[in-house]
């Protein structure tokens, strides 16, 4: 029988999830369930934390698969319908001095002929989620979720975010993939033979901006993320409940 000690989350993430699905409980008028709230909570933060299987989770807790899909899928879906919109999070934003924006590739299982998803930068199949962090490296906001052939600036264009960045009057830094985004943007000089002031702007450009990697490495500690085996569809799903989860926990 898996135990909450096997899962490196606080109470207070189990606690939040826990409440959320008793409320989803009570507005469906669900009258019984084979587990209980807190377990059902337990099961859905071991399948996003640890990345455990239908079929691990069904023998730890003694129910069909079926079952923990459905579990997990109706946790997943309570989390998502939480998560803060762009619009949303800019009142968070614009109270920072800046912010760092990147992209980041979450790898999924697909094949060669799955062109769409398949990153030419990273030379694998996944799907691009864009993160805004603030200047200490502290998620903010990530994105839906667009097939991995979708380039860095591109994909942050469709969502909105350079105009509401822009909108809002805010610097903002990011790497080589965002040039073009406008005046208010910080990228690091392109080419090999810069001068020596464009070496120094680009060594210090890398120390601010490296700071976002701690953003993509709080959403890579949540285990799923690091190989998708789910359908294309419920991956933004599944990055907005880990966002809320997330922000529970801190």
């Amino acid at each position: 029988m898996l135990v909450p000690s096997s899962i490196d989350l606080s109470s207070r993430t189990l606690r939040h999830l826990t409440r959320q699905l008793a409320a989803h409980r009570r507005e469906t008028g669900t009258r019984w369930r084979r587990l209980p709230v807190g377990r059902q909570a337990l099961l859905a933060l071991a399948h996003l934390r640890c990345g455990d299987t239908c079929a691990q989770l069904a023998a730890g807790f003694e129910i069909g698969i079926a079952t923990v899909y459905r579990y997990v899928r109706e946790a997943v879906e309570v989390l998502a319908a939480q998560v803060q919109t762009l619009a949303e999070a800019m009142t968070t934003v614009r109270t920072k001095a800046y912010v760092i924006l990147d992209g980041t590739l979450l790898p999924i299982d697909r094949i060669a002929a799955d062109t769409p998803y398949c990153s030419g930068k990273h030379k694998r199949h996944g799907m691009n989620v864009q993160v805004i962090t603030d200047p200490f490296g502290r998620l903010l906001w990530a994105s839906a979720a667009l097939p991995g052939s979708t380039h860095d600036l591109t994909a942050a264009r469709e969502h909105g975010i350079i105009e509401a960045l822009a909108t809002a009057g805010l610097k903002w830094w990011a790497d080589k993939a965002y040039q073009g985004a406008g005046r208010h943007v910080r990228v690091p000089f392109r080419g090999r033979r810069l001068k020596r002031w464009k070496r120094r702007h680009n060594s210090t450009h890398a120390k601010i901006r490296c700071l976002g990697e701690q953003a993509m490495a709080v959403l890579k500690s949540w285990r799923l993320l690091r190989k998708l085996r789910c359908s294309t569809n419920r991956i933004t799903n599944i990055v907005k409940a880990v966002v809320v989860l997330h922000h529970a926990s801190t």
